[in-house]
């Protein structure tokens, strides 16, 4: 669905305390996480707006926000265990 909100929180909630205890103690995961949630930001704001960019570039940015995601999930995991 365009449009649709995939920051951390929203798309793993049962992480949520573990996602603020990172972000607050793991200056590489805060970063990871920031741009995470601002390239999801982007994201959602040019397809409310048709996309006024290219696909390749759209693709891109989806891409390197599911890049930014798995690495992202790894480390929550990781911290579970």
């Amino acid at each position: 669905m365009l449009g649709e909100n995939h920051s951390l929180n929203s798309d793993f909630p049962e992480y949520r305390e573990t996602i603020s205890a990172l972000t607050t103690s793991d200056k590489q995961f805060a970063e990871k996480a920031k741009k995470y949630n601002d390239l999801d930001k982007e994201v959602r704001i040019l397809e409310l707006k048709d996309a006024p960019i290219d696909d390749e570039a759209m693709h891109q940015m989806k891409h390197d926000r599911a890049i930014l995601k798995d690495l992202l999930y790894q480390r929550l995991i990781n911290e579970q265990t």
